[in-house]
């Protein structure tokens, strides 16, 4: 696996910022997925984007300059190595419990709360069903909400919504696609190897 880091010079020497801006860095990670956008700032990775070609890159990149109040630059470049680090292990199979530390500022209330369950207790190699993330939460009858929050999930693989499936064994829904949850699911010995 192969990552092209963001180094491209900003515009300007002084950047335009708003108030509350965060510094940020980015980066394309190559996986057995398809290429990942990854964004980090200093308290964490905020962002894990799919089909992250150069395209799709740009326009991810232009909508975290917004949210974030700032261009990327390299100042939390060591975050996001540590996120590299583990998301290549996580792919090449030895790593199944992510340790580095995350930024939530992306995602808010009930979806934030989901997100939260589902990262700390929803481990490697298990599912769970969408009713049941919702009956964990305190929130009987917000199935449709957790999908909902699933599908707003800004950092997926990491944070593991691929892990959410049907309570009638339906793989339900996933925003990278149903082949790529596919992938994951097998990745993780929940589903078997695709044969071709």
């Amino acid at each position: 696996m192969g990552t092209v880091t963001n180094t491209e010079p900003t515009e300007s020497a002084e950047p335009a910022r708003r108030p509350g801006a965060r510094p940020w860095s980015w980066a394309v990670l190559d996986t057995p997925i398809g290429p990942l956008l990854l964004a980090a700032t200093g308290q964490g990775l905020a962002q894990v984007g799919f089909h992250a070609d150069e395209r799709t890159a740009a326009r991810a990149v232009t909508r975290l300059t917004g949210r974030l109040g700032t261009p990327a630059t390299d100042a939390c470049q060591d975050v996001l190595d540590e996120a590299i680090r583990q998301l290549t292990g996580y792919f090449s199979g030895t790593l199944r419990t992510f340790t580095l530390p995350l930024d939530w500022s992306l995602t808010a209330g009930f979806n934030r709360q989901v997100l939260r369950e589902l990262a700390e207790h929803v481990p490697y190699g298990t599912v769970v069903g969408y009713q049941d993330l919702a009956d964990r939460v305190g929130e009987p009858g917000a199935a449709r909400a957790v999908g909902t929050a699933m599908g707003a999930n800004p950092l997926p693989v990491v944070v593991p919504c691929h892990r959410v499936v049907e309570s009638g064994g339906g793989i339900g829904g996933f925003g990278g696609g149903l082949e790529t949850k596919r992938s994951l699911l097998a990745l993780e010995g929940v589903l078997p190897e695709p044969l071709f």
